[in-house]
């Protein structure tokens, strides 16, 4: 996990309770850009995904969408499910590069991940007491949380791709670590080879197939999420170009043109920005 930390930092989850109580029948979930957290407390239910996988859950489980994704649980009208369900919003410069990793559904028995089952209890608890600081508690509740999941994610080799599965493999975590704390250097494949201990070519084709992503395009979208976490803290466009490899706000100016399609500015302006979208 040590190669992730810096990733984890930059993370903060947020938790909203939406639902308590026996659902019975169908409820649907709209794909807005919030992911779901579900605690199934007793009963049984199916949860259908958008592509129309089904899986069926008996026992006490946690359940984590962590992105957005349209789905629906089916409950038998003559029992119920006894569930807690919430939104999850994942506030991070490196959203996409990680929820591009994680599993689209993932199911944890409480037998099994007790932990996991306790902080989710915890969370839900919290959710619904009149203490003070509840809001504080569910934050870092929320985030504890996260962290349980990634390490379950990443010792049960979960990941389907990109920054977690490539922080799965000894040699490419240590690349990964290398170009998100050194974003200003000049990387080259070469470079990023020897740390890997590999030739150029077969280094260039085991990340593809790992991260999903040439070496020079991830190392792109990390340099577009750092730079946007700090245009969000209101810095000087031409300090976070040389902060994340560029010499002039002007290189970083056209590289945010290509990959969004306006300048640092105008994506600062935009109202969906809100002054906290992430890549």
């Amino acid at each position: 996990m040590d190669n992730i930390t810096d990733i984890i930092k930059r993370i903060s989850l947020k938790a909203e309770v939406f639902f308590s109580g026996k659902l019975c029948g169908i409820q649907s979930f709209a794909s807005d850009d919030k992911g779901h957290l579900h605690l199934l407390k007793s009963g049984t239910l199916t949860i259908v995904m958008k592509d129309g996988s089904k899986q069926v859950i008996d026992k006490p489980s946690v359940i984590f969408i962590p992105g957005p994704a349209e789905h629906r649980i089916l409950a038998p009208q003559s029992e119920g499910a006894e569930m807690v369900c919430a939104t999850i919003s994942m506030e991070s410069a490196h959203q996409k590069l990680l929820l591009e990793a994680f599993p689209p559904l993932i199911v944890l028995p409480l037998d099994s991940e007790i932990y996991i089952g306790q902080t989710a209890q915890w969370l839900f608890d919290e959710a619904f007491s009149r203490s003070v600081t509840r809001s504080v508690m569910i934050d870092k509740l929320s985030e504890i949380f996260l962290l349980q999941v990634l390490r379950y994610i990443l010792e049960n080799d979960l990941a389907k791709g990109g920054v977690l599965a490539a922080l799965s493999h000894p040699m490419m975590a240590k690349v990964i670590s290398k170009m998100h704390n050194q974003p200003e250097v000049n990387w080259t494949v070469d470079s990023l080879a020897e740390i890997a201990a590999m030739s150029r070519s077969r280094f260039a084709a085991s990340f593809k197939e790992i991260v999903g992503l040439t070496p020079n395009d991830y190392l792109t979208d990390v340099r577009i999420a750092l730079a946007q976490e700090m245009l969000q803290a209101n810095k000087p466009v031409n300090l976070v170009a040389n902060l994340v490899g560029y010499e002039h706000g002007s290189a970083l100016a056209r590289l945010f043109r290509k990959k969004l399609g306006m300048s640092p500015r105008e994506w600062l302006k935009e109202p969906s920005t809100g002054n906290n979208k992430p890549l």
